[in-house]
């Protein structure tokens, strides 16, 4: 795949290795200013999801942007995150996206969830949401950071916003679930904020190098 130029600079193109739509606006607006192409594995012909089999979140972020790093012979971003909740021995965990099982919707997990959790007193309803951010070179190596955001759930959702289990997780010392705070307030608190600003300064240097 062919870096664009711009101004007489090349600018390398970096794979974000989703098909997840909320995944790819939200990690942009993360990544504002860097001089790199970003793209989805959606606008890739022919690309298709990497299995999961990891046990780890970092397991399964690498094993991602490895897979489109391969496919595209780009860099590539992948990040793994997910749900643990203490009071179900830190599940849905790796499985987050496919607790209610496969195929089954964002709706689908959150009701499974809150069933799960209808005895446990609210006092023992800590969670927290972890993110694994992989970047992987065309050669194959790679670089992870992880992010951690506590909180606890609720008993129903709220909020407007958001994706996945936002509406039904509040964040620490905000009164607020993910789904009501804005996409501002959110990434400044989020794990995926926290992971992919640990790995700022190795995006910095790759978009520094295609310049």
């Amino acid at each position: 795949m062919k870096s664009p130029a711009v101004e007489g600079k090349t600018v390398k193109t970096l794979i974000i290795a989703t098909f997840n739509p909320h995944k790819v606006v939200e990690i942009k607006e993360l990544l504002p200013g860097l001089s790199l192409e970003l793209k989805c594995l959606a606008e890739l012909p022919g690309a298709v999801p990497a299995p999961e089999n990891g046990d780890t979140f970092e397991a399964n972020a690498v094993e991602k942007a490895s897979a489109a790093a391969a496919f595209s012979g780009c860099w590539a971003l992948a990040d793994d995150s997910g749900l643990e909740v203490d009071a179900l021995g830190g599940a849905p965990g790796v499985r987050s996206a496919r607790y209610a099982g496969e195929g089954r919707s964002a709706a689908d997990n959150n009701a499974r969830l809150l069933e799960e959790l209808s005895a446990v007193p609210d006092g023992a309803r800590a969670a927290r949401f972890v993110c694994a951010v992989a970047l992987v070179s065309p050669g194959g190596g790679a670089v992870v950071k992880r992010g951690t955001l506590e909180g606890v759930i609720t008993r129903a959702p709220r909020g407007a916003g958001g994706f996945g289990y936002d509406p039904l997780f509040e964040a620490q010392k905000t009164g607020l679930t993910l789904a009501e705070l804005s996409s501002s307030e959110k990434n400044l608190l989020s794990h995926r904020g926290a992971a992919l600003r640990a790995l700022l300064p190795e995006l910095e240097a790759l978009a520094g190098a295609s310049r």
